[in-house]
């Protein structure tokens, strides 16, 4: 008999649907496996591994801009093995997030009872070891950036840090994704450990990290409230309240944007049509967090953080845009 939630069976709220990865009746292997390898995939998030693919990216095209000669190939080739690292990171963190997804009425597989998470735990791990098999291909250096991704993103879901329970631990270690994810289309293009990869992937890496951090990680936080206090989680609106929080996202939203034109203005022109999407994006993370639009039920809640999720998008297309139509103006990309 298949198996369901805790929720479903107490009446919790959830739907009674049984859960994907146990036995069950009337249904071939073949069809039970593919449902639930669709079902990790939903609970690991397209969009963060469709934004999480752009960070490589940026990092191989920004990589490609500084170095006259790289490897291309094998930069196109380490994507997917890096996404085998964010599905492997964000399917566990659907794992350990069970009940607070619960309280707060998600929608994810795993929480709604579609997807058995003892099975998500094996497909996670079978994910990671594939991450990092691939990773020996690329090299050592790029097998340690993915090494140090998927143990920041362990620690941040499960024992023994636990890191999403502290706003710190928290803020810190979601930021240090991005700029992983970063550094991994650097050494994959330039196929060496640390070099130097010039003023303008610093500058775009050092931004990714405290978008993420000062205006991602707290904006997350938002429409979770009420299960993240109920799981433990000392998150910053559970902490301070949601207003003060509000406004932090509204200021270093718009902070970073400013910092970010007037530094890249300095460095080289081709940073300024990114500046200008991030001020406009900073703008509209601004306006959704004002009272007015950001509270109600959990979608309004979430609004700020949406924004920021589309921010990421549009600046991340900007910098692969500018920097791979300078580079090829230039005759640098080999």
């Amino acid at each position: 008999m298949a198996a369901t939630t805790p929720a479903a069976r107490t009446g919790g709220g959830a739907a009674v649907v049984p859960s994907v990865g146990v036995s069950g009746t009337g249904v071939s292997g073949f069809s039970r496996a593919r449902c639930a390898a669709g079902w990790c995939l939903v609970e690991a998030r397209p969009s963060v591994l469709a934004v999480s693919l752009l960070r490589y990216l940026t990092g191989g095209v920004l990589a490609a801009g500084e170095f006259a000669h790289g490897h291309l190939v094998r930069t196109l080739a380490g994507a997917p093995i890096w996404e085998l690292a964010v599905f492997a990171v964000y399917l566990f963190n659907g794992v350990m997030d069970i009940h607070e997804d619960q309280v707060n009425g998600s929608g994810r597989p795993i929480a709604r009872g579609v997807l058995n998470p003892r099975l998500a735990r094996r497909v996670a791990a079978g994910a990671a070891a594939a991450a990092l098999i691939g990773g020996i291909a690329l090299g050592i250096p790029s097998m340690a950036a993915i090494a140090a991704y998927l143990i920041v993103g362990c620690l941040y879901s499960g024992p023994p840090c636990y890191l999403k329970r502290q706003p710190i631990g928290s803020a810190v270690a979601a930021a240090s994704l991005g700029p992983l994810m970063c550094y991994g289309g650097l050494t994959a293009y330039t196929g060496d450990g640390w070099t130097w990869p010039g003023a303008g992937w610093l500058v775009v890496a050092v931004w990714m990290w405290l978008w993420m951090g000062l205006v991602g990680a707290p904006a997350k936080d938002l429409g979770d409230v009420t299960g993240d206090a109920a799981a433990g989680r000392r998150t910053l609106p559970v902490i301070y309240g949601q207003s003060r929080v509000r406004r932090v996202v509204s200021i270093s939203a718009v902070s970073l944007a400013i910092v970010f034109i007037v530094v890249s203005g300095w460095l080289s022109w081709w940073l300024a049509v990114p500046g200008a999407v991030m001020l406009a994006s900073a703008g509209a993370v601004t306006i959704l967090s004002m009272k007015q639009l950001s509270r109600g039920d959990r979608s309004h809640l979430r609004g700020p953080y949406r924004a920021f999720m589309v921010t990421q998008f549009a600046v991340y297309l900007a910098v692969i845009a500018s920097t791979g139509a300078t580079t090829l103006l230039s005759g640098q990309l080999s």
